[in-house]
C-alpha cells in the first residue's frame, strides 16, 4: 500500500516527520497488543514513518501470543500498521514516539488482532448511529523484589485502613508526578491519583473518551508505568490479587452510549442514548445492562482472564473490612457491591480486573449489550442491598446468581456463549480458550507451599 492508497498524502508524512524530528524524536515505537493485553512491538527509525503507516512493519506471526498463525506461507507474517492519529512523543523515553498499530495479515485486517476485534464491534454500533464512550479506572501495585518474592515498595505503608492514605502517597510523589505529567503531555486528561485499599496499591484516573481511544490510553498508561517504576527501582504490577489478605486491583469500566453524528466512532452529537429524565438509565440503557448480566459468566473469562483473577472475585473480609470486587450478578443504583453500578446516563461495569485486555473486554461488553437491546431483555429490579453483608443463602433466596469462581468455570461459560465468541471471532476465541485452558492446567498441577505445609506430614 502506498501513501495515496492509505488516504494520506506524502506531504502529510513529511510534515509529521519534520515535526517529530524538531521535537528530538529519532525512533518510532511501533506498538500493538497481544491477546493477553501485553504491549508488544519494535523500534523503527523515524525515516521509515511512511512505511509504518502504509505497509506496516513485519513480525513473525507465530511468535505473538494468540495469533494462531502458521510458521510458513503468506500468512506467517503479521504486519503492524501504524495509525497516524496515535503518534505521541514519550516524555519518559526521550527520542521515542509511540505509534499504535493495527494488525494485518496477507494485506487484510487480521481478525485476531485485539484492536481489530474492538473496531468490528464499534462498527456494529456505528451502523445503528451510536458510539460508545468509556472511562477505564486502572488500579495497580508498586512492589519491590525480595528473596522471598514481592512486597510493597514502601516499607512504611502498613496502615490497617490504607485507603486515601496521605502519609504513604507523598512518599511515591516523584513516580506518581512523572507518570501523571508524562501521560498529560501525551494528551491524556489525568484528573486524580489516590492510594487505594491495599498496601502499595494506587489508582490513577484519566477522563473518558471514545472506546477505542480509551483502550489505547490504557495501554499507554501501562507502558509509562512499567518504564518509570523500573527507573525508580520498583515493579509496577497489574496482578489482580498479589496479597491474599488484601483487596485486589480492579479496572472498572464506566460506559455510556451516544448518538453519533457520522460514521466515526469519535463524532458525537451530544445526545446520550442512556440518558433518561426520570431514571438512572433509559430503556435502551437498561436493555444494554440486561445483556451484560445475561452474559456475565462468559464476560468474566474476558474481564478476569487469569487464575489469580478469581482470588479477587470473592466476597470476604480484608484488612480494610471489605473487598470492592463483585461476586454476584446484579445491578443497582450507585451500588458498588453489584456487578453493574448504575449512574445517571451511564453504568460502571465492576468485573474487569487489572489484567484484562482493554480491547477485548470492551468488544465483549458491546456484544453483550447489543444482544440485550436486540432481545429487549429486562435486567430485573435494581438491588439496593449491601450484597457483601448477605449470606449465600440470602443471595440465593433473592434469585441472584454467583459469578464463576474459577478461570476454568468462566472458560466453560465462554466456550458455550455464541454471542461473545462471535464478537471475538473464530480465531481469537479459539486461541484465547486454548491458552487459558493451558494456564488453568498448569495451575491445577502445581504443588504450592500451602499444600506442602498442610499435607506433607498430615497423614
Amino acid at each position: 500500500m502506498n501513501a495515496r492508497a492509505s488516504g494520506i498524502t506524502p506531504a502529510t508524512f513529511q510534515a509529521l516527520s519534520e515535526r517529530l524530528a524538531a521535537d528530538g524524536v529519532h525512533s518510532l515505537l511501533a506498538q500493538f497488543t497481544d491477546v493477553h493485553g501485553v504491549a508488544r512491538g519494535k523500534l523503527v527509525p523515524l525515516n521509515q514513518l511512511e512505511l509504518l503507516m502504509t505497509e506496516g512493519v513485519g513480525f513473525a506471526g507465530p511468535s505473538i501470543w494468540g495469533t494462531g498463525l502458521p510458521r510458513t506461507g503468506p500468512r506467517a507474517e503479521y504486519y503492524g500498521r501504524g495509525q497516524i492519529d496515535t503518534v505521541r512523543a514519550l516524555p519518559w523515553l526521550p527520542g521515542v514516539a509511540r505509534v499504535v498499530c493495527d494488525g494485518f495479515v496477507a494485506g487484510e485486517p487480521f481478525d485476531a488482532c485485539p484492536r481489530q476485534v474492538l473496531k468490528r464491534q464499534l462498527a456494529r454500533l456505528a451502523e445503528r448511529g451510536w458510539a460508545l464512550r468509556t472511562g477505564i479506572e486502572p488500579e495497580f501495585f508498586l512492589l519491590r523484589r525480595t528473596a522471598d518474592g514481592y512486597e510493597p515498595a514502601d516499607p512504611h505503608d502498613r496502615l490497617d485502613k490504607p485507603s486515601y492514605d496521605l502519609k504513604s502517597l507523598p512518599r511515591q510523589r516523584e513516580f506518581l508526578h512523572q507518570l501523571a505529567d508524562g501521560l498529560t503531555r501525551c494528551g491524556l486528561d489525568v484528573f486524580q491519583i489516590d492510594h487505594e485499599d491495599a498496601h502499595g496499591q494506587y489508582e490513577l484516573n484519566f477522563h473518558h473518551a471514545d472506546a477505542l481511544t480509551s483502550a489505547d490510553h490504557l495501554m499507554l498508561f501501562k507502558l509509562a508505568a512499567h518504564t518509570l517504576a523500573e527507573q525508580h527501582g520498583m515493579v509496577f504490577s497489574m496482578m489482580p490479587k498479589p496479597f491474599a489478605n488484601q483487596p485486589g486491583s480492579g479496572m472498572h469500566f464506566h460506559a455510556s452510549l451516544w448518538h453519533a453524528s457520522g460514521t466515526s466512532h469519535t463524532a458525537l452529537d451530544a445526545r446520550c442514548v442512556f440518558d433518561d429524565a426520570s431514571h438512572d438509565l433509559s430503556l435502551t440503557g437498561r436493555q444494554f445492562i440486561a445483556g451484560v448480566l445475561a452474559h456475565a459468566d462468559a464476560l468474566c473469562a474476558i474481564a478476569a482472564p487469569t487464575v489469580n483473577s478469581y482470588k479477587r472475585l470473592t466476597v470476604g473480609e480484608s484488612i480494610t473490612g471489605t473487598t470492592w470486587a463483585p461476586a454476584y450478578v446484579a445491578h443497582g443504583s450507585n451500588n458498588r457491591t453489584a456487578l453493574v453500578r448504575t449512574l445517571k446516563g451511564r453504568f460502571e461495569w465492576r468485573v474487569p480486573d487489572a489484567s484484562a485486555n482493554p480491547y477485548l473486554a470492551t468488544a465483549a461488553l458491546i456484544a453483550a449489550g447489543l444482544d440485550g437491546i436486540d432481545r429487549q431483555l429486562d435486567p430485573g429490579p435494581a438491588c439496593t442491598d449491601d450484597l457483601f453483608q448477605l449470606s449465600l443463602a440470602q443471595i440465593r433466596e433473592r434469585g441472584i446468581l454467583v459469578l464463576p469462581q474459577s478461570l476454568s468455570a468462566a472458560l466453560d461459560a465462554l466456550e458455550t456463549d455464541e454471542v461473545i465468541c462471535s464478537a471475538l471471532g473464530e480465531t481469537l476465541s479459539r486461541e484465547f480458550i486454548r491458552l487459558k485452558r493451558a494456564e488453568w492446567t498448569d495451575y491445577a498441577r502445581h504443588v504450592s507451599p500451602w499444600e506442602m505445609a498442610r499435607y506433607a506430614d498430615a497423614f
